[in-house]
């Protein structure tokens, strides 16, 4: 689909903390695509020290700074919603656009896509993670997915029990919206994660598909959708509003690319990259919060992996190993 492209310029458009990224008081391009505010790439990219390169015979781009990488679709037979933050696959909440040879980006993604990871947000000064909640997915009448006679809710429940205690070496405090097979609404998991002053809540889930069992693999984890945006797998429809949760949009980000980049380094998982929902675990949280698909129980291998407890204790250490990174990266 063609978008005409509306040009503007505005100055100071963005900047950078210097703790991260070297920001530069600079003119951007902008332009209006479906409605849209988008900033040229280029701009952007030499404003903050990017060097680009070119990838796939100029179907995809890189720009480098330092130990930096951020790689973007250019070609329209690609996914231009697909793209890398030093190699951990993310979802766009818009495409990018390209015309004329020149790229542009949603002014939203910078903000709530790129910007909390390369620059991370700062508790203030004193304040600390110090809580976490975690949400093993299902539970009771609601057992999820099913894969002969293994049942997600069993197998986020032991997941969430060894997350747990490598926290709790760690010196976290932790709890679990639940610690046996009971049902809890889905609302009231956050709103417990706020009775108990938790600091994060991280929801844990496996996936599983009817088709394509033997190539459908991988780990995805999923924050919440921005307000303005719709959510990575909803087709464009449903609602754009700002919810509760959209307090956190950055933390949210930062969080979940802590955990994907974990899962896919230390497990040697499929990447299926960061995504954006509007689960009720997510909207309704009053702290940092994501969702965490840890494999598909459907997949002949991977399946086999997760119901295996060697397997899911590799896997709790990387998600705890993510939560602490987090933790070092916005404490105060």
């Amino acid at each position: 689909m063609k978008f005409a492209l509306q040009f503007f310029v505005l100055a100071g458009a963005l900047t950078f903390s210097p703790a991260a990224i070297l920001g530069a008081e600079s003119s951007f391009t902008r332009v209006h695509v479906a409605g849209k505010e988008y900033v040229q790439l280029g701009d952007w990219a030499r404003a903050n020290h990017f060097v680009p390169h070119w990838l796939n015979d100029k179907k995809s781009i890189q720009y480098v700074h330092g130990s930096k990488r951020l790689v973007f679709n250019l070609d329209p037979r690609l996914d231009r919603t697909k793209a890398q933050i030093n190699g951990v696959e993310v979802t766009l909440s818009f495409p990018i656009q390209y015309e004329k040879g020149i790229a542009y980006i949603s002014q939203l993604d910078l903000t709530k896509t790129i910007r909390p990871v390369l620059s991370p947000p700062k508790n203030a000064r004193g304040i600390k993670i110090k809580s976490v909640c975690l949400d093993p997915g299902h539970g009771g009448k609601d057992p999820g997915n099913r894969v002969g006679s293994n049942e997600e809710q069993k197998y986020t429940l032991l997941l969430a029990r060894d997350v747990r205690d490598y926290l709790e070496n760690a010196g976290l405090r932790v709890t679990l919206t639940r610690d046996k097979d009971v049902y809890v609404p889905l609302d009231t998991r956050p709103e417990l994660a706020r009775k108990r002053k938790a600091d994060l809540f991280v929801s844990l889930h496996f996936n599983s598909t009817a088709s394509s069992r033997s190539r459908v693999k991988g780990a995805e984890t999923y924050c919440l959708t921005p307000a303005g945006a719709y959510s990575s797998n909803s087709g464009g429809k449903g609602n754009t509003h700002w919810v509760k949760g959209n307090g956190n949009d950055s933390r949210n980000m930062l969080l979940a690319y802590e955990i994907q980049k974990a899962l896919v380094t230390k497990l040697d998982v499929e990447d299926r990259g960061i995504k954006r929902a509007r689960y009720a675990v997510l909207r309704e949280a009053a702290m940092p919060a994501v969702l965490v698909e840890g494999g598909f129980m459907s997949h002949p291998t991977e399946g086999k992996k997760i119901f295996s407890a060697a397997y899911r204790k590799k896997m709790a250490r990387a998600i705890a190993d993510a939560i602490l990174d987090y933790k070092k990266d916005v404490d105060g």
